[in-house]
């Protein structure tokens, strides 16, 4: 009846859409989120479908709020196969306006985040020797972005942090990957818009040579294929989906 899967950020976006894929194709899946309500209610409307899927509200900065809902995957689903860590946050600020706070607060969330969720979980998978681990960036760590300097910096960290596990980890069957995603419509990048950080996305849209802007649905595909069995021999890469953008 599947693995287990776990994915952080799951209560909307590709988060969300991401947990569906892996609840359709068998999988019991433990969506993770800072909005537990809307994680309970995405769970429960997996449920509804006839997939096995559980919610936790867990901030990632908080290490023992991270390993007490691991704990609670393990208790109700069993031990953790797959790890897909989508949680993140954005930020719009000039860099000479960033506070110390505010790079603190980004590097937190998506890098040191990050961190927090793949060591707690990779101990099952070792114990199993086979594991399936999809980090989640963002296109701007590679071109870069203007007023975003923390965000770019957090989500090449992750892109590091990727590369340096697929390597340590590879001995042992477990596979470890990244997608930075471009343009994906999404509610996080819908209040980039609304709030003017971002150019209308139907702009940006006609700039992608595929016409188009991304769909959550376009990330959960390809990162369901990097959590199968069949993607056994796929590990440290970088997979854009991005609709053709040169970066």
């Amino acid at each position: 009846m599947g693995r287990v899967a776990v994915v952080t950020g799951a209560a909307s976006g590709m988060g969300l859409a991401i947990a569906r894929h892996l609840a359709a194709r068998g999988d019991r899946v433990g969506l993770l989120d800072l909005q537990g309500d809307a994680a309970l209610r995405a769970a429960k409307d997996l449920r509804a479908t006839g997939a096995t899927a559980i919610a936790a509200e867990v901030d990632v900065t908080d290490r023992g709020a991270v390993e007490a809902a691991l704990d609670k995957v393990r208790a109700e689903l069993g031990p953790v196969a797959i790890m897909v860590t989508s949680a993140g946050v954005d930020a719009f600020e000039p860099f000479l306006d960033i506070s110390a706070e505010s790079w603190e607060r980004i590097l937190a969330i998506n890098l040191t985040g990050t961190f927090h969720c793949l060591q707690a979980a990779v101990p099952d998978m070792l114990e199993a020797r086979w594991g399936r681990i999809v980090t989640i960036s963002s296109s701007s760590a590679q071109s870069g972005a203007a007023r975003m300097a923390h965000y770019v910096a957090s989500k090449g960290g992750v892109i590091g942090l990727t590369k340096a596990l697929a390597l340590e980890l590879a001995p042992h069957g477990i596979t470890v990957n990244n997608i930075p995603p471009a343009l994906i419509d999404t509610p996080m990048s819908r209040r980039a818009e609304a709030a003017g950080d971002l150019p209308p996305i139907e702009k940006i849209a006609a700039r992608i040579p595929v016409g188009r802007a991304g769909t959550p649905e376009d990330v959960a595909a390809a990162c369901a294929f990097l959590c199968s069995d069949e993607a056994s021999f796929i590990t440290g890469q970088v997979v854009g989906v991005n609709g053709g953008m040169v970066l």
